[in-house]
């Protein structure tokens, strides 16, 4: 089941300054060396850097940890990180509880991805339609996009079942592994698919790249991902895409549809509901949505998520 992607940055070295063209528009040897394209980043921004490790670190944490804890975990000495904390914390972009020393992170990094314009229209124009098709179905819903080689959901709304399925808001799990994550990688503009393809290959041998390929192709061609029990057994994962004026889709709609006694929507019409609710997610970011064959079936191109 089922957040786009950008290359990690290395921490820059420092170099040689480029002081800028010089008389009649040259370039001096030393600047010329540090654009050379086998050079690493010249320009560093050490205290920036030192934050975002900081954050990073926090981000991967459920508890809180001191001063002294991050710097141990980052390997730098406790003056390095000293400024950068207090400097965080100030601005709300971490926390400690009263009466605690250990550090988390705040909301303030979740508010400020959910101000940014793409993401903030994409979510008022999906909301109010989650809500409305997850009443109407009988389950759950959410909203993923592609971030890096991983999906992230960024919207949900519970079943109003007593017994449901749920992911929380900022789950992140491999796109290859999930509905959402594999219907994004498809519906991505041709460079941002590749890259993402090519990242997955790098940094996960364990996944058998034929099939993913050849399940992300067949599923753009159909326009939908449905799979049975690839999370949780009694769980069917329908996605279907929100695609932008382009065709290209900045998030899939997926619900885990959960089987049971109590269930008063069967499948077929879930998937109806939802597939509605994703073309209208679409038109309000001028998208058009192409209305598959229902029943949905399951594509031919099986996947096999990883080797053995």
């Amino acid at each position: 089941m089922a957040k786009n992607a950008r290359p990690a940055g290395e921490t820059a070295k420092t170099g040689a300054a480029d002081t800028g063209p010089k008389q009649g528009g040259k370039v001096t040897r030393s600047a010329k060396a540090v654009r050379a394209p086998s050079e690493k980043l010249a320009y560093g921004a050490p205290a920036l850097e030192k934050g975002l490790d900081v954050l990073e670190l926090l981000a991967n944490l459920s508890e809180g940890v001191t001063q002294s804890e991050i710097a141990q975990r980052l390997g730098r000495s406790l003056q390095e990180v000293y400024r950068v904390v207090v400097a965080l914390e100030r601005r709300g972009y971490i926390q400690r509880r009263p009466g605690e020393d250990g550090f988390f992170l705040s909301n303030r990094l979740h508010d400020l991805s959910n101000h940014y314009p793409p993401m903030r229209r994409l979510l008022d124009a999906a909301l109010p339609i989650l809500n409305r098709v997850s009443s109407d179905a009988y389950q759950a819903m959410h909203l993923a996009v592609l971030d890096r080689t991983a999906m992230r959901v960024v919207a949900q709304v519970d079943s109003p079942a007593p017994l449901g399925f749920r992911l929380r808001v900022g789950t992140q799990n491999p796109a290859a592994k999930t509905a959402s994550g594999r219907l994004l990688i498809a519906y991505q503009p041709p460079v941002m698919k590749q890259w993402v393809l090519d990242e997955i290959a790098r940094t996960s041998p364990e996944i058998d790249m034929t099939a993913l390929r050849q399940r992300v192709e067949a599923l753009h061609e159909r326009g939908y991902e449905i799979i049975a029990g690839e999370g949780l057994q009694g769980i069917t994962d329908v996605s279907f895409p929100i695609l932008d004026a382009q065709g290209f889709a900045p998030a899939v709609l997926t619900m885990p549809y959960l089987s049971s006694a109590t269930e008063r929507v069967p499948l077929e019409a879930a998937s109806r509901l939802q597939f509605e609710a994703a073309r209208t997610i679409s038109e309000g970011l001028d998208g058009q949505l192409i209305e598959p064959r229902f029943p949905l079936t399951e594509p031919k191109a099986k996947f096999a998520p990883a080797t053995t």
